[in-house]
């Protein structure tokens, strides 16, 4: 049953013949197809270590991206991905330079994802292949002002966005993707006060943007094929160990966990950023998983186990037992950077999931 008991949410560590050949690709020294046969390599051997380690979906690692979110919403039509802009603004840190801009009318076309996925399909064999892509809430909230040059009307923005999504989660689904993740981190800007001043900043008050982001999901989920499983990753960011905003889901709360048409959640747990469990009260379907992303991925030390079952049990008191699954709160490379922990620890985490989500439910 998608999503499984023991699952993760999606990006592995870069392997270092990866890493120089996109080096060489940048400075011209190679081609693309050359890249592309190297990523197509390492792809073929992250799935197999993934069936290795008792990953019951596979995915591609996100090996051909720079950035988790920019790669995808700048193959969009009318959108740009660009270098020239100070990248998102971390806790004590600055990523590298990076953002979008919106130059045309959105929309969805064809895009190399989805040719990324089939590879990624081709080689899973009987294992699932997961696909993740950001959600459209991404495209939105993070432009920086100024960035969004064809749009004056802000609805007609929304929908051509909504309609995109619903373009690209059909072509996904034509392409043979039964399981597809819905990456997001613009609901954590809803977390604290002090995302709630970012956003109104920006000209946004928090209860409307809540009402919008909700609106983004769903209406972009209005049209998905009965089986395809579509789950949603609420993060507070990871860029090499590090996070973007802290803050439990109070405020966001009833509408997370009780107003969103998603097949279930990621979330993540792992740490005093993000509150406790009492806002999994408003969980209202009793078809709705709740993955509980109670291990960090960024860093490789293995938690209590002891601790870790007991905060499942807790969560249990919130949601039934056969509704939670377990991942790490977020994954191992959401960058290409990646997070600060070894190729092997990032396995041994994995399977240390497995493990501790088997004494759970059997």
């Amino acid at each position: 049953m998608i999503p499984f008991r023991h699952d993760h949410v999606g990006s592995f560590l870069r392997p270092a013949n990866l890493t120089q050949a996109r080096e060489q690709y940048r400075s011209g020294s190679i081609t693309h197809d050359e890249l592309r046969a190297v990523e197509d390599q390492e792809i073929i051997r992250i799935i197999e270590k993934q069936k290795e380690n008792g990953v019951l979906a596979v995915t591609d690692g996100e090996l051909r991206r720079s950035w988790w979110h920019f790669d995808f919403l700048g193959g969009l039509d009318g959108v740009e991905l660009y270098e020239q802009i100070d990248g998102p603004k971390f806790h004590n840190m600055q990523t590298r330079k990076g953002g979008l801009r919106v130059d045309g009318k959105v929309d969805f076309s064809t895009h190399p994802f989805v040719e990324d996925f089939k590879f990624v399909q081709q080689h899973a064999g009987d294992t699932v292949a997961k696909q993740t892509i950001p959600s459209p809430n991404m495209l939105l909230y993070r432009l920086e002002n100024g960035a969004n040059t064809y749009y004056t009307d802000n609805e007609a923005f929304i929908q051509d966005t909504i309609a995109a999504y619903q373009k690209a989660i059909q072509a996904f689904y034509d392409a043979g993707c039964r399981y597809l993740q819905l990456d997001d981190t613009a609901w954590a800007d809803l977390f604290s006060e002090a995302g709630h001043d970012k956003l109104r900043a920006k000209g946004m008050e928090p209860a409307q943007e809540l009402k919008t982001m909700q609106r983004m999901i769903n209406e972009s989920l209005a049209n998905k094929p009965a089986d395809l499983v579509v789950t949603m990753h609420v993060c507070r960011g990871n860029y090499k160990s590090n996070y973007f905003s802290t803050g439990g889901y109070d405020y966001a709360s009833e509408v997370i966990f009780g107003g969103l048409d998603v097949d279930g959640l990621f979330l993540e747990f792992d740490d005093e950023r993000s509150g406790g469990f009492e806002s999994l009260k408003h969980v209202n379907r009793k078809d709705l998983k709740i993955v509980l992303g109670l291990l960090t991925s960024k860093t490789g030390e293995l938690e209590d186990k002891e601790q870790i079952k007991a905060r499942i049990a807790e969560a249990a008191t919130y949601v039934p037992l056969e509704q939670l699954c377990l991942s790490p709160q977020c994954g191992f490379s959401s960058t290409e950077e990646g997070n600060i922990l070894t190729e092997d620890q990032q396995w041994r985490k994995l399977r240390y999931v497995k493990e501790i989500a088997d004494e759970v439910w059997g």
